[in-house]
């Protein structure tokens, strides 16, 4: 049993972002990413794909945008939207204050790999598969870059607006109350099975213009997992949307398994804990990072449910929930605690366990709580009909980046950011160090083809990989 990890209360501002964009000092290829991804087998995820990789199922990435080109996503993205009237209009082009985080969590619950024709492999054997270490180095196309914990799942992209100071307000003025619940909605109507949210809030609570969409999405049957928040980013408790009942809550765990002292919040609302230290992520472009956060643990509990899902088509939305949440492993205090929820992930029991679940979701009904502290005892209506779009003019799209330098939007920021909605703040759950670094393909000899790596640019901060 793991023990219990003493974490350390940071005061501050409301909210921040912290943006740990991690780079190694030496330089790091496609073909180095896999085998830095130590949770495949950790968790017991490569054990888990011997009876699924999360075929047919359809998750929507309701975050900053999602590269679709990265070579890593290559056919997983199936369709898309702009929730926030200022993106592009299928959701793939990055916004907001870190354009680059729905790259990084998509490619985490559902990277495909790729084969990098410029990579080394072995003498004399051609294109022959690099030496990525085992067990996982058959799975993806390829065995280069980033396999997801379910790389057969399908994506929808839909984009929000994140406002912070380098960013500023959303140009197209939709508030992130009426982002939220449209992208939620769209998401349910467009086929997902699962949504994933790496979005929090300094808040418990939320605004009552997410209640229907939330109810919408129960109604629907469909899992919707959401990030703890850190306390590196500000994020002392767990807020909206991770305390809204029946949502999966997401804490985070360092390498050694342990409750993360900077990349993990504490609350009651918490299900499950899954890594987000050490982690790797795909950036526009064909980049890679390295960098922290629940933002990157909810992707992985996210693959979880798409590998149930595709696993047990019959089990409802509730049986998916607490399939994850009856097979995670005791850790911290005995039974269920405010840092580990009911314990750690483990995949392959999730996957491949022999044992029944309740019909009830044991994190809560929206529907029940709806009727229990906004009807005064009445039940919810059916949620109204989804509105073609918010009420805004689509901004048209920025030039592209140039090519010798196409992570141009990933720059310094300050490292408190408030981020403001109503009463509520509202923040892309990345944690660990406060800088950002920026990332380059070096260019290749002529004998190396495409071949990259990643470079550190001098003043993003100090390394921690």
């Amino acid at each position: 049993m793991l023990s219990r990890a003493r974490l350390a209360v940071r005061a501050g501002a409301a909210v921040v972002v912290c943006l740990a964009v991690l780079l190694p000092a030496t330089p790091a290829a496609a073909d180095d990413i896999r085998g830095k991804e130590y949770w495949l087998e950790d968790y017991g995820i490569e054990e888990a794909w011997q009876s699924t990789q999360g075929e047919g199922v359809t998750v929507a990435v309701i975050d900053s945008g999602i590269d679709a080109t990265h070579p890593d996503l290559a056919g997983a993205v199936i369709g898309g939207t702009d929730a926030s009237g200022a993106g592009d209009p299928g959701g793939q082009r990055g916004i907001g204050e870190v354009p680059g985080h729905g790259t990084l969590v998509s490619t985490l619950l559902a990277g495909r790999g790729h084969t990098d024709p410029a990579a080394p492999r072995p003498s004399g054997s051609g294109r022959a598969p690099s030496p990525t270490p085992a067990p996982f180095s058959q799975y993806g196309n390829g065995p280069d870059g980033i396999v997801g914990v379910a790389p057969k799942a399908n994506l929808l992209a839909v984009s929000l607006w994140i406002e912070g100071q380098s960013s500023g307000p959303n140009p197209a003025g939709v508030s992130v109350d009426e982002q939220v619940p449209w992208a939620v909605r769209w998401a349910v109507d467009n086929g997902a099975d699962v949504i994933n949210m790496s979005l929090g809030s300094t808040s418990t609570a939320w605004p009552e213009s997410w209640d229907q969409a939330f109810l919408y999405a129960e109604q629907h049957d469909v899992v919707i997992v959401a990030a703890a928040g850190n306390r590196a980013g500000g994020l002392t408790q767990v807020g909206a949307p991770a305390t809204i009942p029946g949502v999966l809550a997401v804490a985070g765990l360092d390498r050694s398994g342990l409750a993360s002292a900077e990349a993990s919040s504490e609350g009651i609302s918490i299900a499950v804990a899954a890594p987000s230290e050490n982690l790797v992520g795909g950036l526009p472009g064909g980049f890679y990072a390295n960098w922290s956060g629940t933002s990157g643990a909810a992707p992985l509990v996210s693959g979880v449910a798409a590998l149930i899902r595709a696993r047990y088509p019959e089990l409802t939305a509730a049986q998916v929930v607490n399939r994850i949440v009856d097979t995670a492993r005791d850790a911290g205090q005995p039974g269920f605690d405010t840092l580990y929820g009911y314990g750690v992930l483990d995949v392959a029991a999730a996957v491949d366990a022999d044992l029944a679940v309740p019909a009830e979701n044991r994190l809560g009904s929206m529907a029940q709580w709806i009727q229990t502290y906004r009807r005064g005892g009445q039940p919810p209506a059916s949620a109204p009909a989804l509105p073609s779009h918010p009420p805004a003019e689509v901004i048209p799209a920025p030039p592209a980046p140039q090519a010798e330098d196409p992570l141009t939007s990933v720059h310094d920021v300050p490292a408190l950011v408030v981020l403001g909605f109503g009463g509520l703040m509202l923040a892309v759950l990345l944690g660990g160090a406060l800088h950002v670094a920026r990332v380059r393909r070096r260019t290749p000899a002529p004998s190396e083809g495409n071949a990259g790596r990643i470079e550190h640019v001098p003043g993003g901060g100090n390394d921690r990989w």
